[in-house]
C-alpha cells in the first residue's frame, strides 16, 4: 500500500481540549495521549485541538511550543474568557476528524479511557460517553453534584445523563449536527441527550487534578447549574405557579376563618399583630425567591435573543486556512 492509499485508509481522530490556566498540564497531556495512541499508529492519524479561554498563566506559551513541535497540534486563542460551555462547544465544531474525543486538560478525564472509546466507536456507536461512578474530588461536592443531576433528570422533558461532564467520543455525523445549531448558550450535556443518537455509557472513576488549581468556584458552579435548569426544565415556573395557587387558596381559607371568629366573638377575639407580620415576611421572602428564579429564565431568554457569537477568536495556530473572523463557524 503506497502512502496515498494508506492515508485514505486511516481514520482521523480529533481531540478537543479546552484550557484555562493549564500551563503545567498541556504538554504532559499531549505526551500521554500520543503514548496511548502508539498501538493504533497503523489505523489512526490524529489532530489535537486546544482552545484556550484567555489563560492568565503561561498556557499559551506552552501551546505555542507544542504547535512548533508537533504539526498535528492546533490551537485557538480566544480574545476573552467566554465561559466553560461556549469555548468547548465552539472548539468541537472546529475539529475535522472522523470522530472527536473531548476531554479536560487536567487529567481528571483519564487518557486510559481513549482505547475504550475507540473500541466502542468501531463497534458502531456514534456517541460514547464517560459517566463518573466515583471521584477523588471532595465527597461533599460529589454528593451535591449527584443531587443536582438527579433533580434535573427528574424534572427535564429530555432524559439527562447523571454524572456526565462532556467527556466522551462524538462521531463526525453528530458534530455536523452541532454545526447547524444556533444557540449562544449551548448546554452540551443536554444536547447529547436531546439530539444525539443512541449512545454507549462507560463508567470511570474521576482522577485527581494532576497540577494547578481548578477555576470553578461557587458562582461558576451556580451559573452552570442554572444553564441546565433553564434550558431543560420548567420546574421553576411550575413551582412558582402551583405554590402561588396553594398559598392564595390557604390565605382565602384563613381569612374566612378569621372573619367567622371575629364576628362570633367580636371584641373578645384578637389574634394580635405578630402572626400578620410573620405571614407578611414569609410571603415576601417567597416572592423575592421566585422573582429571582423567574429572572434566571428571563436572563437565559435575553442571552439567546441577543444572538452573540459563541466566542471571538484572537489567534489560530497550525490551521491550514485563514483564521475565521469573529470566531464564526
Amino acid at each position: 500500500m503506497n502512502d496515498l492509499e494508506k492515508g485514505r485508509a486511516m481514520k482521523r481522530i480529533s481531540f478537543l481540549i479546552p484550557t484555562y490556566n493549564e500551563a503545567l498540564n498541556v504538554i504532559p497531556l499531549h505526551d500521554a495521549i500520543v503514548e496511548v495512541l502508539k498501538p493504533y499508529a497503523d489505523r489512526y492519524e490524529y489532530e489535537m485541538l486546544f482552545i484556550d479561554n484567555k489563560s492568565l498563566d503561561a498556557t499559551r506559551d506552552r501551546l505555542r511550543e507544542l504547535c512548533a513541535r508537533d504539526p498535528d497540534v492546533r490551537a485557538i486563542f480566544n480574545m476573552k474568557n467566554f465561559g466553560q460551555f461556549n469555548s468547548p462547544f465552539h472548539g468541537l465544531r472546529q475539529t475535522t476528524g472522523d470522530c472527536t474525543i473531548s476531554m479536560c486538560a487536567d487529567f481528571q478525564d483519564p487518557v486510559e479511557m481513549i482505547p475504550k472509546f475507540l473500541d466502542a466507536w468501531e463497534q458502531g456507536w456514534k456517541i460514547v460517553v464517560g459517566v463518573k461512578t466515583s471521584s477523588h474530588e471532595s465527597g461533599l461536592m460529589y454528593f451535591l453534584r449527584g443531587i443536582y443531576y438527579r433533580f434535573i433528570r427528574a424534572f427535564s422533558d429530555v432524559e439527562q445523563i447523571e454524572h456526565f461532564t462532556g467527556f466522551g467520543l462524538y462521531d463526525r455525523s453528530f458534530v455536523e449536527i452541532l454545526r447547524t445549531l444556533d444557540d449562544p448558550m449551548p448546554y452540551m450535556r443536554g444536547i447529547v441527550s436531546e439530539l444525539g443518537p443512541d449512545r454507549m455509557e462507560i463508567p470511570y472513576r474521576q482522577a485527581r487534578r494532576r497540577a494547578g488549581k481548578t477555576s470553578n468556584n461557587l458562582f461558576r458552579l451556580y451559573d452552570a447549574a442554572m444553564v441546565g435548569i433553564t434550558s431543560y426544565t420548567k420546574i421553576g415556573l411550575r413551582i412558582a405557579t402551583f405554590f402561588g395557587f396553594l398559598v392564595s387558596a390557604a390565605s382565602l381559607v384563613l381569612a374566612f376563618v378569621y372573619l367567622v371568629l371575629k364576628l362570633a366573638y367580636w371584641t373578645r377575639f384578637s389574634a394580635g399583630t405578630a402572626p400578620i407580620l410573620i405571614g407578611m415576611l414569609f410571603l415576601g421572602s417567597l416572592q423575592i425567591f421566585f422573582i429571582g428564579f423567574l429572572g434566571e429564565y428571563i436572563l437565559a431568554i435575553n442571552r439567546r435573543m441577543l444572538k452573540r457569537p459563541l466566542v471571538i477568536e484572537e489567534e489560530r495556530l497550525n490551521f491550514p486556512d485563514t483564521p475565521k473572523p469573529g470566531g464564526k463557524d
